[in-house]
């Protein structure tokens, strides 16, 4: 057992006693593993520990809990400080969401990294990285490090064949913001967005894991099908 785990086995026994809600007790994953793999996919550009330092990316202490973009001394993407502003902080559910696909949740995002799929493997180095988050808000059961509730994505809405023309019909309040051209003006270009990448940020905005309340109102409206519908439109519109 790594060193969360010998730490956290005897805060599960506390949790079961005091009957906390079963979908809270989850535990998170082996800090030791995911020491092992921060160092060999993060420490290129990132820092963490004591002395640690901004490099390519910010340095990385006291992460939970922190709003995003706003690491002192470290200059953001516009992208990323733009979520930060929208509310956009880092739990363990948005972190989990981060780490598996930075630009699905942080569209713009300059980190150059593609995502970790594994699920276990990013459980392993978030507990790492909440070893160097301020106490106690790493229990387990309390927040932000509560694991989320919320269900996760079924294969079958990513499975989803979107009709583009129905997503041209869909599209029009789209574009009153985001434009067609796929220029940026202060707010991120959608066009030619992978279509998985656009009907997870989409979910993402419906489950309030990303934190704009217009786009979440938005997303909230739409099925799964105008989702797909939508992703396709805007995944084959031509700049």
């Amino acid at each position: 057992m790594g060193r969360a785990g010998s730490l956290l086995a005897p805060l599960a026994l506390l949790a079961a006693a005091v009957s906390f809600p079963a979908a809270a007790a989850d535990l998170i994953g082996d800090a030791d593993r995911g020491a092992a793999l921060f160092q060999r996919q993060c420490s290129a550009c990132h820092r963490i520990g004591p002395d640690a330092t901004n490099r390519v990316g910010p340095q990385l202490n006291g992460l939970f809990g922190r709003r995003a973009g706003t690491s002192p001394g470290f200059t953001y993407s516009r992208s990323m400080a733009r979520m930060g502003n929208d509310g956009l902080t880092w739990t363990l559910e948005t972190l989990d969401a981060y780490v598996e696909n930075p630009k699905a949740l942080v569209s713009g995002t300059r980190m150059a990294y593609k995502g970790l799929k594994d699920d276990g493997q990013r459980a392993d180095l978030l507990a790492f990285l909440r070893e160097h988050s301020d106490r106690p808000r790493d229990i387990p059961e309390a927040e932000p490090t509560a694991r989320k509730t919320l269900p996760d994505l079924a294969p079958e809405i990513l499975a989803i064949e979107g009709d583009a023309e129905y997503g041209a019909y869909l599209s029009s309040e789209c574009s009153t913001c985001h434009q067609r051209d796929g220029t940026d003006r202060g707010i991120p270009s959608i066009t030619l967005w992978p279509e998985e990448d656009f009907v997870i940020a989409m979910h993402a905005y419906k489950a309030k894991l990303r934190p704009h309340p217009v786009m979440q109102m938005m997303a909230g409206r739409l099925s799964n099908e105008e989702i797909a519908a939508l992703a396709a439109y805007f995944a084959t519109l031509e700049e």
